[in-house]
């Protein structure tokens, strides 16, 4: 099951059910199945509170993944700072929709085992998300 809530933001217009079927669409092609997966949407002050709370750091961003996962099976819960996706679109000259899509999709393939922090794996995670946003399109 999927769910959407917030706190202290409205909810983003996003359609539900088609979004959780592009999530467990792009979880399949990774040959996982999706669980339990809570999305949370704030704004820049509450993942800025969450990041120092629980990963110690100092600074703002627009998703934490917290990691869940039983064997082939994706459990977690994901905070999107609607702010900080607002902010990065303007900065890449994309559309908000298109921007936030990316967000929701790029903790589903933290979930799905793919990292972004090391050499080379940021190309990787930009490859993946290009692929799942596409999906979303075809649907």
């Amino acid at each position: 099951m999927i769910t959407y809530s917030t706190d202290g933001v409205k909810m983003p217009k996003i359609k539900k059910r088609e979004t959780s079927a592009w999530i467990k669409a792009v979880a399949e092609t990774y040959g996982r199945r999706v669980g339990e997966i809570g999305y949370m949407f704030v704004d820049d002050e509450k993942i800025l509170e969450v990041n120092n709370e629980y990963l110690g750091h100092d600074y703002y961003t627009d998703i934490i993944t917290f990691d869940y996962d039983e064997g082939d099976v994706l459990n977690g819960d994901l905070v999107i700072s609607l702010d900080t996706v607002r902010s990065n679109a303007e900065l890449l000259g994309k559309p908000y929709e298109e921007e936030l899509h990316r967000v929701i999709i790029h903790g589903i393939l933290h979930l799905c085992g793919i990292n972004d922090k090391g050499p080379g794996e940021r190309e990787i995670m930009e490859a993946a998300e290009n692929k799942a946003l596409a999906m979303r399109v075809s649907q």
